[in-house]
């Protein structure tokens, strides 16, 4: 493991360089892995595994016939390497758990019955886990449970993949019955596409990603775009100037600056005016939204985010009710705004202007 100072915190982290593939392979070269669910996180996880030269095989219900046909659409053939839950499991080693969360709780009892001694019980997030007593999830007690956690959305992991960027990863071994449940579930790490992964807990991972999402990544970000849009338009401003200052500039801009090399970075590269603005604004809304992040982490922590988690996604309705609500998103004005100006971005770089033998380049003014 490699020691890194976070912010005058240091931890262990585990890096392609501690971990490189070759040893990944090495120590999976016996094992058959089986994604389980072919949604989300299954496929970029099920690729990438694959095309890393791992024995990889998929367990998806039939009756889901958009998670069939994408698997097989995918390369993954029927009675091959393509077969229903029941028997991937049967057939795999490390059997990963990829279907959502409630769903998690609904293939149990038929994922439990076929899981053999010395079996790799995996998760990339650890809801059943952490809310066992909820979700009824308790794993036997001859399998190693392991899990990896990647930072970001199953496409999200593809693309990086496919760029050689990798993305980050937690990792967590909740149960050790082999002694090998540390190296198994690095090793699936690394074969995923992982740029670097950092210990953690069920427990911990499921807290963070549950407020995450909630807060800064959707929840949040969301609720402050239409608040922000809302009171541009109410104000006078087109819907194009509203959400270019909104959202447009953020995603294509600023956003950019700040994974490039930090906040300080994306303020330093900012004019002054904007600089003295954020600075002064900043702690305003951070008191704000305090309580409310508090009172999410209480929600997370005590397991009411659980209930409600499985209680409406459990619902027999709950695709429909799903789209009805994805639909007034994407149907209201300011994301059909959003929709109209990403129609306008160019499609290619401009050329610069020149003049004269030796190209003086034209350059826009900000």
């Amino acid at each position: 493991m490699a020691i890194i100072d976070f912010g005058g915190t240091q931890e262990k982290v585990v890096t392609r360089k501690e971990f490189p593939i070759a040893k990944a392979r090495k120590v999976l070269k016996d094992e058959v892995i089986a994604i389980i669910g072919y949604g989300v996180q299954g496929p970029a996880q099920g690729l990438n595994l694959r095309d890393n030269g791992f024995n990889v095989i998929v367990g998806q219900a039939k009756q889901f016939k958009k998670d069939w046909d994408r698997a097989v659409k995918d390369g993954w053939v029927p009675g091959k390497t393509l077969f229903d839950i029941e028997e991937a499991v049967q057939r795999g080693t490390i059997i990963q758990m990829l279907v959502s969360d409630a769903a998690q709780r609904a293939i149990w009892p038929t994922v439990k019955k076929h899981l053999k001694d010395g079996d790799a019980l995996y998760f990339s997030h650890g809801f059943s886990i952490a809310y066992k007593k909820l979700t009824g999830v308790i794993p036997p007690p001859n399998v190693d449970v392991i899990m990896v956690a990647p930072k970001g959305s199953g496409t999200s992991v593809r693309r990086n993949f496919l760029s050689g960027a990798g993305i980050n990863s937690s990792y967590a071994v909740e149960q050790d019955y082999t002694g090998r449940a540390e190296e198994r579930c690095l090793a699936v790490g690394i074969g995923i596409g992982s740029g670097y992964l950092f210990p953690t807990t069920f427990e911990h991972e499921v807290f963070s990603d549950l407020t995450g999402e909630r807060g800064v990544l959707m929840g949040a970000l969301a609720g402050i775009m239409e608040a922000q849009y809302d009171v541009l338009r109410a104000n006078g401003h087109t819907p194009s100037e509203a959400f270019n200052e909104t959202v447009e500039e953020l995603t294509q801009s600023l956003i950019r600056l700040v994974d490039e090399k930090g906040m300080d970075w994306m303020y330093a590269n900012c004019s002054a005016t904007a600089q003295r603005g954020a600075l002064d604004w900043k702690p305003k809304f951070k008191k704000a939204v305090m309580p409310v992040f508090k009172e999410l982490y209480k929600r997370v922590k005590s397991g009411e985010e659980c209930k409600r988690v499985l209680k409406a996604c459990g619902a027999p309705n709950y695709q429909e009710q799903l789209q009805k609500e994805l639909n007034e998103i994407r149907d209201s004005e300011m994301w059909r705004a959003g929709a109209a100006v990403r129609a306008l971005r160019p499609k290619e770089p401009a050329k610069a202007i020149t003049k004269g033998t030796k190209g003086v380049a034209g350059r826009a003014s900000n």
